[in-house]
């Protein structure tokens, strides 16, 4: 499977409805929504108002990514602003278990994401409660930054874990994703690709995005 969830936070927020129309109208699968605190993550972007004004005007399910501390306390306030997909980072919850089933029993896909840091193992009793976990390929925070190279094996091993416990949890790439290592993210076992600087600082976003999913 070959998905993109181009990043809202490289969109000009000067002129957001009008970025969200061009993805409406764009092969892209999802619209990637990154939520900042500035505790967990040393930058802040925006909560609840600005996914709920997202919503209103996209026509592609919004794959939520909460970069803040104890995220299980907004379960249900980013389910009513609209969050189709939402995932949590392993390093912000204490009790992950419950969080992944709160979220699912909110009636969104659940999913968790690894810091470049942290281990594939570590999800070995909790990856058959995702519907898709998301590795960063760069440290969360700031967009625009360098892909980290040993995302390739951590790909692979994540995707020997899936097919072994849960074939049908799809793998996300996050971080100095473009379409120059897009296509060796596919081979190595990627399903989606989180894209920001590359889609919207190209001077064609639509056919960056097709680009990017027919990458081999």
């Amino acid at each position: 499977m070959k998905m993109v969830s181009p990043s809202l936070l490289s969109a000009d927020f000067g002129n957001l409805q009008h970025d969200i129309e061009m993805l409406n109208n764009s092969q892209c699968d999802w619209l990637h929504v990154d939520v900042m605190d500035g505790i967990f993550v040393p930058n802040i972007s925006f909560g609840q108002p600005i996914v709920r004004h997202i919503k209103k005007h996209a026509r592609k399910p919004l794959d939520v990514h909460l970069m803040i501390m104890d995220p299980g306390r907004y379960i249900a306030d980013f389910k009513e602003a609209g969050a189709d997909i939402l995932t949590v980072h392993y390093e912000a919850c204490t009790h992950l278990d419950r969080t992944l089933n709160a979220i699912r029993d909110a009636g969104m896909k659940c999913g968790v994401v690894l810091n470049p840091h942290t281990p594939v193992a570590l999800l070995e009793d909790t990856v058959q409660l995702c519907d898709v976990v998301l590795l960063m390929s760069v440290n969360p925070g700031f967009g625009g930054q360098k892909f980290i190279e040993n995302t390739y094996s951590k790909v692979q091993t994540l995707r020997a874990l899936c097919d072994r416990k849960n074939p049908h949890c799809l793998i996300e790439v996050d971080g100095g994703v473009n379409t120059g290592n897009a296509g060796r993210l596919y081979k190595a076992g990627a399903d989606v690709l989180v894209a920001g600087n590359a889609v919207f600082k190209s001077e064609n976003p639509q056919q960056t995005i097709i680009d990017l999913k027919t990458s081999e």
